[in-house]
């Protein structure tokens, strides 16, 4: 009797003994996981990155915004970049990149949004360059409960007309290139009478036609817009459009162009002589500056959708970028290159605001550190103001192209620059109400 008491005192003792290592275990992996890095926790961020990788888009937009994709994702991922992103990884997490290609039309982004999402288990996604898409694609990201982050589009409808939760765009939207626009031309020629508008018969270059018509009956009331020519998207073929704006004659022509119709206009407006009669306004054009040199006709107003490119600002981020774009790819990068980059530069610092703790963050906490966010660009800087913190501003930045015939180089003249306060409205107002009124507030130095 004695001993079998003996035998059960001792079991449980065994017993109680287990029970406190088996604490003590749980305690001290607490005290771990508390401890350990984030990244502990994650070992891949995967992201869909979209734009056109085929068609008349890919050469000037969408090959460039992947190079510069893969720059910026390299340098995350090796923990080079220049502070204050030299931290390793996202919050020491790998980005693997699933790249996408634009091209196809809205639906078929719809189709591949979905595809990313629900097959590829992407865990935002990243990119589109043409205004259509980034308006059918915002509300799915909605739907599906997925931060997506518009990286390049113009259209300012995407949050002057709907509130979102998860989508972001990291780009201001294009009121602040045709505002600046019709500035810079009115410091360089305040004498305008007349002026003409070419711009795609979209989205795109609806809006970009209806800022700078707008901004400059509000800036010029007395000039009379005397031509205005919407032909099809990627038509590639203007001579109705080149003849209409010969016989209206107007002081100067504006055009949203991009993609191969910029170039396709170039050519056959310059054949014809158009470019002697008028001054062409490109708000769009920087890309082209490298691909088509002297093609373009000097004197011809620069855009490049921001201070992006040869606007970009010579800061220690803007060198190294430049620098490794340029040993990667031997040419300079354009705005396309330069947009992709900050849109992941965004990311990264607000997942690693999120993930401050040492927990990996929720989405919604990622979201949360997005909105209203301001950050180091390459070459600017960058405030989340509009659309309730998920809509980007920053300065605006407008020169003359001229050819450089001794170095045989496209340079840009007259640079000015225009802050955000000059040429973009405020919080809760609508482009084309705040254009339209005068654009009161407006600070401009």
């Amino acid at each position: 009797m004695k001993q079998r008491r003996i035998f059960q005192d001792q079991i449980l003792c065994r017993a109680g003994l287990r029970q406190v290592v088996l604490v003590t275990l749980a305690v001290l992996a607490g005290l771990l996981a508390a401890a350990a890095p984030a990244s502990a926790q994650k070992t891949e961020l995967k992201v869909g990155v979209v734009l056109f990788l085929s068609g008349p888009a890919s050469g000037p937009f969408g090959i460039p915004a992947q190079q510069g994709s893969q720059v910026i994702i390299d340098a995350i991922n090796a923990g080079t970049l220049p502070a204050p992103y030299n931290k390793k990884g996202i919050a020491g997490v790998t980005i693997t990149p699933v790249f996408i290609d634009e091209a196809g039309g809205t639906a078929k982004q719809v189709e591949e949004y979905r595809n990313l999402v629900q097959r590829q288990g992407v865990d935002f996604v990243l990119g589109y360059i043409s205004s259509g898409d980034c308006l059918a694609v915002a509300p799915i990201g909605e739907e599906m409960k997925t931060l997506t982050i518009l990286a390049d589009c113009g259209t300012p409808r995407i949050f002057e007309d709907a509130d979102y939760h998860y989508v972001f765009r990291t780009r201001p939207h294009a009121t602040m290139d045709n505002v600046s626009a019709a500035r810079y031309l009115l410091d360089l020629k305040p004498d305008t009478k007349t002026y003409a508008g070419i711009n795609q018969n979209y989205a795109w270059g609806q809006d970009s036609w209806n800022d700078f018509n707008a901004s400059m009956k509000a800036l010029r009331p007395e000039a009379k817009s005397v031509s205005e020519q919407f032909p099809k998207l990627f038509a590639g073929e203007f001579s109705s459009e080149i003849s209409a704006l010969l016989l209206a004659k107007p002081d100067l022509v504006h055009s949203s162009f991009w993609d191969g119709d910029f170039e396709s206009f170039v050519f056959q407006s310059t054949a014809r002589g158009l470019d002697k009669r008028t001054l062409f306004v490109f708000t769009a054009g920087e890309p082209y500056m490298f691909r088509m040199g002297k093609s373009i006709p000097d004197g011809s107003i620069i855009g490049a959708r921001g201070p992006y490119g040869v606007y970009a600002h010579p800061t220690p981020l803007n060198t190294w970028f430049r620098s490794e774009y340029q040993k990667r790819f031997d040419t300079p990068p354009i705005y396309a290159a330069y947009v992709y980059a900050q849109a992941f530069l965004a990311v990264k610092l607000a997942y690693e605001k999120a993930a401050a703790g040492g927990k990996w963050p929720s989405q919604d906490e990622v979201i949360s550190k997005l909105e209203h966010l301001e950050f180091e660009a390459i070459g600017s800087n960058v405030k989340m103001a509009l659309g309730k913190g998920h809509q980007a501003v920053s300065e605006a930045a407008v020169g003359r192209f001229k050819w450089d015939e001794g170095k045989q180089a496209a340079t840009l003249v007259d640079v000015k620059y225009y802050p955000p306060e000059c040429a973009t409205p405020p919080e809760g107002a609508k482009s084309v109400d705040w254009i339209a009124g005068g654009m009161p507030g407006a600070k401009c130095k």
